[in-house]
C-alpha cells in the first residue's frame, strides 16, 4: 500500500548454486527459496509465495483502513490465497484460449458486526487493492545489466 514518498530499493542475490535466496528491503531481511522436492533447501517461501503475500498483505490493508475510515465494526481480516497454473480452454471468462494461465484463488474472512452491504462493499475494496490492480493491469518490466 505504500504508494507515496520514495520506492525502496528491493535486493535479491544468492549464489548461483542454489536456490536460496537473500531478500533486503530497506531494513527488512527475508529468505526466498524453493522446495526440496524441486531442488531447493526450503528454507523460505516461494517466489509464487511471495507474490501471494503481497497480494495478501494489500488486501487486508486495504479493506481495514477502508472500514476504519468508515467507522465500520471490522474486527479481524484473515486471506487465503493459492496459486496453480490452468489451461486457457478452460477459463470461460479469459482473453487468452491456447496455453496454461496463472490461477489466483483468494478467499477474504471479514470478521465483525458487519451488515451483508458493508460486506459486499468490503469485497468490492479489496479488488480495488493497489497490489490487485498492478496484477490486473499491463506491465512493463524494464531489465538491464549491471555492468561490473
Amino acid at each position: 500500500m505504500a504508494e507515496q514518498g520514495a520506492p525502496r530499493e528491493v535486493v535479491v542475490e544468492g549464489p548461483a548454486s542454489g536456490f536460496r535466496q537473500e531478500i533486503r528491503i530497506g531494513p527488512h531481511a527475508l529468505v526466498g527459496d524453493e522446495p526440496v522436492d524441486v531442488g531447493g533447501s526450503d528454507t523460505g517461501p516461494t517466489p509464487y509465495d511471495l507474490l501471494l503475500a503481497a497480494l495478501g498483505s494489500c488486501t487486508s490493508m486495504t479493506v481495514s483502513m477502508y472500514a476504519r475510515r468508515k467507522g465500520w465494526p471490522l474486527e479481524h481480516v484473515r486471506v487465503r490465497l493459492r496459486h496453480s497454473k490452468i489451461h486457457a480452454r478452460d477459463c470461460a471468462d479469459c482473453e487468452t484460449r491456447a496455453g496454461k494461465l496463472d490461477h489466483v484463488e483468494r478467499e477474504v474472512e471479514l470478521i465483525g458486526r458487519l451488515d451483508d452491504e458493508q460486506r459486499m462493499r468490503l469485497i468490492e475494496i479489496a479488488n480495488k487493492c493497489p497490489v490487485h490492480r498492478t496484477l490486473t493491469s499491463e506491465i512493463k518490466i524494464e531489465t538491464t545489466l549491471r555492468a561490473r
